[in-house]
């Protein structure tokens, strides 16, 4: 969806709907937030996990080719750096988690910002500013594909004994719904 509401926002804006395209840019603001929030919170349960494992999946590092942007490029390049000095795969396995969770983070900061800028009109380069949003959609995708491959990669390592486990610890019940207040129209007499 988000990627969605990134293209319409294009759309939009390539049409010259500017008010429309600002508006826009606000929802998928959110929804990148929401993703960007469940994926960091999805990378601190497989690390919390994966700490009673024996044996992990091997990771590669994040390639700095894969990112538009200099946050992407720059959690990439501390990614190899650390990857190659890292004398353990399970240090590699920790590390690439925060360091994806943390570009997640610093990415949906960045875009919430550059987004607000463009939904409020206050862009003094407007090209730029969504030339900006674009590259850290794309950033952001970059994240999500690599953290899909850990996840998939950690679900082949977990025994099938703690999928169970694992599902709840992903997917909370949520909180019990407070009572919606009903509000009563009433005729007011003149």
């Amino acid at each position: 969806m988000m990627s969605v509401s990134l293209d319409e926002a294009l759309e939009q804006r390539a049409r010259g709907e500017l008010v429309r395209a600002q508006q826009q840019v606000a929802i998928t603001s959110d929804l990148l937030l929401r993703l960007a929030r469940i994926l960091t919170d999805s990378c601190t349960v497989v690390s919390e996990r994966a700490k009673h494992l024996g044996s992990l999946p091997l990771v590669q590092p994040l390639n700095t080719n894969f990112f538009r942007g200099d946050t992407g490029q720059s959690a990439a390049s501390w990614n190899t750096v650390l990857h190659n000095v890292l004398l353990g795969e399970r240090s590699r396995f920790f590390h690439k988690l925060r360091i994806l969770s943390t570009t997640l983070e610093n990415l949906g900061t960045e875009f919430e910002q550059v987004a607000g800028g463009i939904a409020g009109g206050l862009c003094t380069e407007p090209a730029a500013c969504w030339s900006q949003l674009d590259a850290l959609h794309y950033d952001v995708n970059t994240c999500l594909r690599e953290a899909e491959i850990i996840f998939k990669s950690f679900l082949h390592a977990l025994p099938a004994d703690q999928l169970a486990a694992l599902d709840v610890e992903l997917n909370p019940s949520p909180a019990t719904p407070k009572p919606r207040l009903l509000l009563r129209l009433t005729r007011v007499s003149a």
